[in-house]
């Protein structure tokens, strides 16, 4: 695909039904779940249904190493990582020559650890990010004071998150509108972490921006890597299915997170049931409300919630690495619990990392080629922009 004025023509395809999520205020999961939302559901105004997309593409910075997540400083600046431990900065649609910031992370060939997500709620940016610690690789997230283009200043949020050899880190930061800040966590490629409520791996993590109050949202993911709210302050979250764990592949997925709630791994992969010992696990569990199936690979990480117009009612669009792909799920206005069609947006650019919904209405979308798992091409890796057709 030319790396500009690329015209990508969406056809609504495949009809999706999924079952809905549950709510529970300890982590527990009920047999009939309800969807919830993050404090008090914003009511949302009438929009017209989602349409075809027409989206025109261009590269905004390219030749960046691994690039994980990226985020929006409210003057439009794009506050971005780079998994070998360096925080870069877009300003005015320039890539700043030096590092904002520039981390001692642990990473390696084939691994999924380093600088991984960011949050901006201005003066302070928030990182995940891996380092040696006694114990072994270990994960943290971290509050740093913008200053000018430069990030200063650490104080330590969350610390200890166990990881592991190699893979299964989770990292994913997103601030909620209801003001606290939500982190992914993996399970370090130990199954038994994610089964246990109280630990903090493979799970969805929730803390105030000063550190305090942390918790435990939602438990029982294998490595979550996506997290999105809608306009109704509902969470969604990705998570990528075994490779080989409990002798199966694939079964990616895509969750409603409800608070408390119990999402299944290792019971469950996706909708199948695991040889792992069931033990003190819920009887129940909250099922995903889109799979990759049982002999498909999407790899999800980053996503976001688009529309190309305000008028129209967003869409959950998933970024997919093995998969080198972007999906769109369509959701049902009346169900945030079921999805109603999917396609794919956007190909031919290799592996996909992240992708946000910019404040110019447009989408932004990071290659991730040069995370030592992808090919190369010249450029990689890029920062993508698409935006609708005309504008």
């Amino acid at each position: 695909m030319p790396p500009r004025a690329a015209v990508v023509l969406l056809t609504l395809l495949t009809m999706v039904a999924a079952c809905g999520g549950g709510s529970a205020a300890k982590p527990t999961a009920r047999p009939t779940p309800r969807p919830s939302a993050v404090g008090t559901a914003t009511p949302v105004p009438t929009l017209a249904p989602p349409g075809a997309l027409q989206l025109g593409q261009q590269t905004v910075a390219q030749n960046l190493v691994a690039p994980w997540a990226l985020a929006f400083a409210a003057d439009g600046a794009i506050w971005l990582t780079e998994r070998p431990g360096r925080v870069r900065v877009i300003r005015n649609g320039q890539l700043e020559a030096d590092p904002a910031l520039t981390l001692r992370v642990v990473t390696g060939t084939g691994c999924e650890s380093g600088l991984l997500g960011i949050a901006i709620q201005e003066p302070y940016a928030f990182v995940y990010y891996t380092y040696a610690g006694s114990g072994g690789n270990t994960n943290r997230v971290s509050r740093f004071t913008i200053s000018g283009d430069e990030l200063t200043s650490e104080q330590v949020l969350v610390d200890g998150i166990p990881g592991g050899a190699c893979y299964h880190f989770g990292g994913r930061l997103k601030l909620g509108p209801d003001g606290w800040l939500y982190f992914t966590t993996g399970e370090g490629y130990v199954a038994a972490r994610a089964a246990d409520p109280n630990g903090l791996s493979g799970k969805i993590l929730r803390v105030h921006t000063d550190g305090s109050g942390r918790e435990v949202y939602a438990w029982g993911f294998r490595n979550p890597q996506g997290l999105a709210f809608d306009a109704g302050g509902r969470l969604y979250a990705s998570s990528n299915g075994p490779t080989g764990d409990l002798g199966l592949c694939c079964r990616d997925e895509v969750d409603l997170v409800q608070q408390g709630g119990f999402h299944g791994w290792p019971e469950w992969a996706a909708t199948t049931r695991t040889s792992f010992p069931q033990g003190s696990l819920p009887a129940a569990r909250v099922p995903p409300i889109a799979v990759s199936g049982d002999s498909t690979v999407w790899a999800p990480s980053g996503m976001t919630f688009y529309a190309p117009s305000r008028t129209q009612q967003p869409t959950l669009l998933v970024t997919e690495l093995k998969g080198e792909a972007l999906r769109r799920l369509v959701i049902d206005a009346a169900d945030p619990s079921h999805v109603t069609a999917q396609e794919i947006v956007l190909q031919g650019r290799g592996r996909l990392r992240d992708a946000v919904a910019g404040p110019d209405g447009c989408l932004y979308v990071l290659t991730n080629n040069r995370d030592t798992r992808g090919t190369p091409r010249a450029g990689d890796d890029q920062v993508l922009k698409l935006c609708p057709a005309g504008s």
